[in-house]
């Protein structure tokens, strides 16, 4: 029996998917092109060229949608731009990718601070605990982030507006 081209890639793939669990690619058989995108992008992170970063990213992800590492460039972005819903939903993403992740872990905790959800970010902060067999670097960053707790705009937007009290209505005698 001869396959279809067709036939062969979809095979191919299939036995792919079966062979690293559930559709997930170890980070050693991420597509090369992918990985070097994540790279591009984070040159231009740093140099604070926030959409061509995220131009980079997205390509990276369309190469392989399965690049954790650019789940979490995208994030870190969406941190630099003050922007912490966004690089939740991205830590998010690389977490459905692999919930051990500490990379992802501990970028969302500190996400979370910036956003004033301190409580989240604790939670996480005991799961990377729990992760590291000994102290590591990203749960120290989120305990810092924590200690230093959210930034003013975020606990300002969590206090409810003062409204004056409603006047009284005249008494009648």
């Amino acid at each position: 029996m001869r396959l279809t081209p067709i036939a062969l890639s979809v095979a191919i793939a299939a036995a792919t998917m079966a062979s690293t669990g559930f559709g997930q690619r170890p980070d050693d058989q991420i597509n090369p092109q992918s990985v070097a995108l994540v790279e591009q992008a984070r040159q231009q992170t740093t140099a604070a060229r926030y959409n061509e970063a995220i131009d980079l990213l997205e390509t990276a992800l369309a190469v392989d949608p399965r690049n954790r590492d650019a789940y979490i460039a995208l994030a870190r972005v969406a941190q630099s731009q003050r922007l912490p819903g966004k690089a939740i939903g991205f830590y998010a993403d690389a977490l459905r990718l692999e919930p051990n992740d500490v990379n992802a872990l501990g970028g969302q905790g500190e996400a979370y601070v910036q956003r004033g959800a301190v409580e989240r970010a604790r939670a996480n902060l005991t799961r990377l605990r729990t992760l590291c067999s000994q102290p590591c670097p990203q749960a120290q960053q989120l305990a810092a982030a924590i200690e230093r707790g959210p930034p003013a705009e975020a606990l300002a937007a969590q206090r409810p507006e003062q409204v004056p009290p409603a006047a009284e209505p005249p008494r009648r005698n």
